[in-house]
């Protein structure tokens, strides 16, 4: 096993294409940490130079304390596993999986020893002899898997590769994965664009825009303390709603209602008041009927008229229009538009979803009372994409550590570029 430290990792192409810049990152020893992040923003391209299949055009990479920007892939102690399967069709599941270990004459009793044992972890004993036509498409990725097991490297590296399975297959090797990571103990990075994966799986997630690292932090962390607009959109499902707002002396004022500030927001406030933009996950939304009555005052109650529901049986969606301001010109809420196929739709941009306890008795097309959780808001400087409500201005985020999970301690935030600590809540 091996740690991993990118520093300052630059890959630019020929034509002038910046693919990825600058990415700093340290990968402990064992742990598992996620990349992702939309189409384009460099999450594979930072897997391939890890791997030596991409140059790195300046900084550094160390894997194991030992620099190896110029050492070839196969010198670099590291499997790989892709989105294709790549398994010899002609080979059976013991022919492939021992294909490597063939080629560099690893004696015969040796490599029938590893091949059982993957298979074992795997669940792959009953169909050693089989070939890959004859496997399902899960079948196949934990073949291509085992072949990577077999070798036993320093560090799994893993491009998307549950993606070409059905929405089921996909949860039960979700678990397979995460399970065999933490029997083997073995660093892994693993690419992704489903969130759902990266939340599950990951130690750490880092999450990338345009080849620049926004933050890396534990999942929860993300979720609850994103440092910047980007990251609160990119995190979570279905996205956080955002709408604009304005912040002064006397309060939040946004199109559900007026709320005083405490925390690092006062901090925020100037004597001339500023615009800024606020995000609101949809399961901080309740019916107004099924919050208690000492929780309520911690929120605001107001008016919509609903479009549409959906009954998921554990939970209900309802989906109401609102005038949301000027939020959608944002760069970043115009990018994670595009990334989730709504760039085009227009009054999409103006609809608001709400996740609500399933025993609410609203219903559809009804004009009702709402609750938002205002101590759940999140306010973002619309320049800078900062989030002020968990960061104290000019507060510098200290270095990750990536071993802090492990010791039961919450790692602060890290990314480029950094954007504070976090804080007490935003809103009283």
């Amino acid at each position: 096993m091996a740690d991993m430290v990118l520093d300052q990792v630059t890959k630019r192409y020929p034509d002038g294409t910046l693919a990825v810049d600058k990415l700093s990152l340290n990968i402990a020893d064992g742990e598992f940490v996620i990349l992702v992040g939309p189409s384009g923003c460099g999450k594979s391209t930072t897997l391939n130079m890890i791997a030596g299949l991409e140059d790195i055009t300046e900084g550094e990479l160390r894997i194991g304390g030992k620099v190896v920007n110029d050492k070839s892939p196969r010198d670099r102690d590291i499997a790989m596993v892709f989105q294709s399967y790549a398994l010899y069709p002609h080979m059976t599941v013991r022919e492939n999986m021992g294909f490597s270990l063939k080629l560099a004459k690893t004696p015969k009793g040796v490599i029938n020893q590893k091949v059982t044992e993957a298979a074992q972890s795997l669940g792959l004993t009953d169909l050693l002899d089989r070939k890959p036509a004859n496997l399902s498409g899960g079948q196949q990725q934990r073949v291509a898997m085992g072949r990577a097991i077999v070798r036993d490297p320093s560090a799994f590296l893993m491009d998307e590769p549950l993606s070409n399975l059905d929405a089921k297959l996909r949860v039960q090797m979700r678990l397979e994965v995460s399970k065999l990571q933490k029997r083997l103990g073995t660093t892994m990075v693993y690419v992704t664009h489903d969130q759902t994966e990266a939340l599950t799986l990951g130690d750490r997630v880092a999450v990338l825009r345009a080849g620049v690292l926004q933050q890396a932090a534990p999942p929860q962390e993300l979720y609850e303390r994103p440092v910047n607009l980007f990251v609160a959109g990119f995190i979570g499902s279905p996205s956080m709603n955002f709408m604009s707002g304005t912040l002064d002396s006397g309060g939040l004022r946004i199109p559900l209602g007026d709320m005083p500030v405490s925390g690092s927001l006062r901090q925020e406030v100037s004597a001339a008041s500023r615009e800024v933009i606020v995000g609101i996950r949809p399961e901080n939304f309740q019916d107004p009927s099924l919050v208690s009555a000492d929780v309520r005052p911690h929120g605001i109650t107001f008016q919509a008229t609903i479009d549409v529901l959906e009954s998921l049986g554990a939970e209900k969606y309802v989906y109401f229009n609102m005038d949301l301001g000027k939020a959608k010109y944002v760069t970043e809420l115009e990018e994670l538009a595009r990334d989730a196929g709504r760039a085009d739709s227009g009054a999409a941009s103006e609809t608001v979803v709400a996740r609500l306890d399933p025993a609410t008795r609203i219903s559809e097309g009804a004009e009702v009372q709402l609750w938002a959780d205002a101590r759940a808001l999140h306010v973002f400087d619309p320049a800078t994409g900062r989030n002020l409500s968990v960061a104290a201005p000019g507060a510098k985020a200290s270095p990750a550590d990536p071993g802090a999970r492990r010791r039961g301690a919450t790692s602060p935030s890290t990314g480029q570029p950094a954007s504070g600590q976090t804080s007490s809540s935003t809103v009283s």
